[in-house]
């Protein structure tokens, strides 16, 4: 392959590493004569008259981690907290993303704008400080900045990628870094964006933001972490790394090639994906800005890379080789986003920048090195524990940690009293969750050994740890809500799958129709036919849903609701059966087999069909352990539900080949689809005696939950995998049917979906309900690929 160099990258990675060496000799300089030390003593006798007195109640109670945020806010509220809270959260973030100067007029001006903004969004009430992160919430606000669609592109992006991440990797860590680094992007370029601005610009910036952040994040899965696993062999990272490596230097994605072996899979995906990401990358720069990217990225890999191949049992690494690679990655990672959100030139911001990142790196990797060091990888911090008895030459890396403290409040920021209170804060809270995570005796072990050659410093420090407040960060909050909301809907999404596989089991075992002695002559040929539908893989979505509702909402027997589960099916089979015959939508195939009347004939299907249907009716009247009257209820609905349906397939029917608007689709579908849903949601509720209201409700819910999942049915019809379907693809377009996707396009039926999906999610929270099944029924029916 001609290769075709854009950026010399052996000058571009000696130029920064010359920056790095001058910047680590100056730190080496303070760190010797220890000049830092009277220095940060000195500022936290400053510091602490604000973070040390004492405490009331209520003060112990702001102070107190707690798992319940809304209490843990209201309480600084109520101590009048909030505001100095706030503000140094988001400095702070000025400062680490953004590298502003915080004595700058313009800075603090932008601060109090977010700071107000948030300020309001946090003294709501819980339900909705609950709700602030939800897709029902996210997509609100797409909505209110005219981005849906970049939203559900999004939205997407990430369901395939937590899909795609090989095993033996952190699927949640994954996504969490990347709506992490999305996030940054956005708010930077919200912050260059100018009062001025009208709307279509704004929606036009976050759309590059969002779609850029995403772009840029993948590389720290794909790349990074993918890299540092042991996932791909030593042969495929570096076949993987050389890939990299021309695509930076060349400016052009190489081709994968043949890549056989268990992760040929995944580094399809992989490749496709990233490719698509750097041309996006590309497309968005000027020339100029592109090849600055190029540069800072090269560098960034280049110093990933030097630090990858080290070896912790190495005892010749000098203290030259252990840091300036830190300082290069740390600081390139951060300059590389300013290069891509076509940021304002600012020589100060990026002299800011690149000085900062070695305090953020050392903090992180103080925060991980017992991890990192079970895991044989050299940090500063491995590196020192595991060789500083023989080498006294070793610079102490939590020593260094407080000179790059010292040197960013008083050299860089200038002894500007906010860098100082926001620096310090973080230190301070970085300490005290080290100390709450790991406990007394293994906090008091780590300063003893990294600590103990300051000890007028490490007294102070210590004593800060033990009684400072006030020293929490709005942006950590923020990250141990989605890590612990990740991980719940990752544990509730488990069990439900797992529970729901359970219950279709046991269905599956229940559903075939056993022949009755005395009609055996008469009922074989449809039984067979009937057990032939029912034998196929169905999701059994709507039976599943009653189960759950039945058994876990309304605390119903599992043996006596086991006739309803049955009907269910049936009935969804039969409607089935009648929606694929030749004068219907004349379809091939159905949950992966012939439909049945290709495997048999059109009056075995038609008859088929109403023998399921009564066999329904059967089984209904079979709920033996409900009174009469109830029983006669739930028959009464159900016969209604049926005849509903039949007028929305005979709608379908009549309108072939026209044109329809938007609310006879709606109202098609829900006849269609919907009531289906609705019967299993309201057959449970009858036999447990809901209220009306909580009738209402799940009829709401079901009404725009049924229209998502058949505007779902739409889009799988053209974009679907054709293998994993197990019906026949582009069924409606050759049926000559309105779809939403016909009458609205492939984007606009994905936000039709996500409105009556946000739609149905309201109704949901507005049941209150404490089990979380619907939500990822929900969740199934918008995201399902099949």
């Amino acid at each position: 392959m001609s290769e075709k160099t854009i950026i010399n990258a052996d000058n571009a990675y000696h130029t920064a590493e010359q920056r790095a060496k001058a910047y680590f000799n100056s730190l080496s300089v303070q760190h010797a004569d220890q000049s830092y030390i009277q220095a940060l003593i000195k500022d936290f006798e400053i510091w602490k008259q604000d973070h040390v007195q004492r405490r009331s109640l209520f003060s112990t109670l702001s102070n107190k981690k707690q798992q319940d945020d809304y209490k843990f806010l209201q309480s600084l509220k109520m101590t009048g907290k909030l505001d100095p809270y706030l503000d140094r959260s988001i400095s702070y973030i000025f400062m680490r993303d953004m590298g502003h100067a915080l004595d700058s007029p313009a800075t603090q001006k932008r601060i109090q704008r977010v700071v107000d903004r948030l300020k309001k969004q946090l003294t709501r009430k819980k339900s909705d400080q609950d709700d602030m992160f939800s897709m029902t919430k996210l997509y609100r606000m797409a909505e209110k900045n005219g981005i849906e669609s970049t939203f559900i592109w999004i939205t997407e992006k990430l369901n395939r990628v937590t899909d795609n991440i090989p095993a033996g990797m952190d699927a949640e860590e994954a996504q969490r870094k990347l709506i992490k680094i999305i996030a940054g992007l956005v708010m930077q370029a919200v912050e260059e964006m100018g009062d001025d601005i009208t709307q279509e610009e704004k929606s036009s910036k976050l759309e590059q933001a969002i779609r850029l952040g995403y772009a840029y994040g993948l590389t720290y899965p794909f790349i990074d972490d993918l890299l540092d696993s042991n996932v791909l062999s030593a042969d495929e990272k570096n076949r993987y790394s050389q890939l990299i490596r021309v695509t930076l230097v060349t400016g052009v994605v190489p081709p994968l090639g043949e890549w056989t072996g268990k992760n040929g899979k995944h580094m399809r995906f992989i490749h496709s994906e990233l490719k698509a990401a750097f041309e996006l990358i590309q497309e968005s720069l000027p020339a100029e800005d592109w090849e600055a990217f190029l540069e800072q990225a090269f560098v960034f890999y280049q110093s990933q890379e030097v630090e990858r191949v080290k070896d912790l049992e190495n005892d010749t690494y000098t203290n030259e080789e252990l840091y300036i690679p830190v300082i290069l990655k740390s600081a390139a990672s951060r300059l590389i986003v300013r290069s891509i959100i076509d940021a304002s030139v600012d020589e100060g911001i990026d002299q800011r920048t690149f000085y900062y990142g070695i305090y953020n790196q050392l903090a992180d990797d103080f925060t991980d090195m017992a991890d990192d060091r079970q895991g044989g990888r050299v940090t500063p911090y491995t590196y020192y524990l595991e060789h500083h008895e023989k080498r006294k030459d070793l610079i102490n890396p939590f020593e260094l940690y407080w000179t790059v403290i010292a040197n960013f409040i008083h050299n860089v920021y200038d002894s500007e009293p906010q860098a100082r209170e926001v620096i310090l804060s973080r230190a301070i809270n970085s300490l005290k969750r080290f100390k709450a995570k790991k406990g007394e005796q293994k906090y008091a072990q780590v300063m003893g050994l990294l600590f103990s050659g300051i000890p007028s410093l490490q007294q102070t420090v210590d004593d800060l740890v033990q009684h400072a407040t006030d020293v929490e960060f709005f942006d950590k909050l923020i990250r141990d809500r989605m890590i612990r909301n990740l991980r719940q809907d990752r544990e509730e999404e488990d069990v439900f799958v797992t529970q729901a596989r359970r219950v279709r089991e046991d269905l599956n075992a229940s559903l075939p129709i056993s022949q009755a002695e005395e009609n055996v002559l008469i009922d074989e040929p449809m039984m067979e036919a009937a057990n032939y539908s029912l034998g196929s893989t169905g999701k059994r979505l709507r039976p599943i849903i009653t189960w759950f509702m039945g058994i876990e909402e309304y605390g119903l027997d599992k043996q006596a609701i086991q006739p309803l589960l049955k009907s269910l099916e049936y009935m969804h089979t039969a409607s089935l059966i009648y929606d694929d015959l030749p004068a219907q939508d004349n379809a091939d195939f159905r949950r992966g087999n012939p439909t049945l009347h290709r495997a048999y004939n059109t009056a075995t299907a038609e008859l088929t069909g109403l023998y399921l249907t009564q066999q329904a009716v059967a089984e209904q009247a079979s709920l033996e352990s409900f009174d009469a009257k109830t029983v006669l209820h739930l028959i009464h609905y159900s016969a209604n539900v049926t005849a509903d349906m039949c007028r929305g397939q005979a709608m379908d029917l009549q309108t072939k080949g026209e044109q329809l608007t938007l609310e006879q689709l709606n109202e098609m579908c829900f006849y269609k689809t919907g009531l289906g849903f609705e019967a299993a949601l309201m057959m449970p509720a009858i036999l447990a005696g809901a209220s009306e209201s909580q009738k209402q409700a799940l009829k709401q819910f079901a009404r725009h939950a049924g229209i998502a999942f058949q505007i779902k049915d739409d889009l799988l019809d053209v974009e679907g995998d054709p293998t994993t379907l197990g019906k026949s693809p582009f069924r409606d377009k050759e049926n000559n049917n309105s779809t939403f996707v016909s009458v609205l396009g492939i984007e606009a039926a994905k936000k039709e979906m996500w409105e009556h999906y946000c739609l149905a999610m309201e109704t949901l929270q507005a049941l209150n309900h404490k089990n979380p099944f619907l939500k990822h029924v929900l969740n199934y029916f918008v995201h399902r690929g099949y």
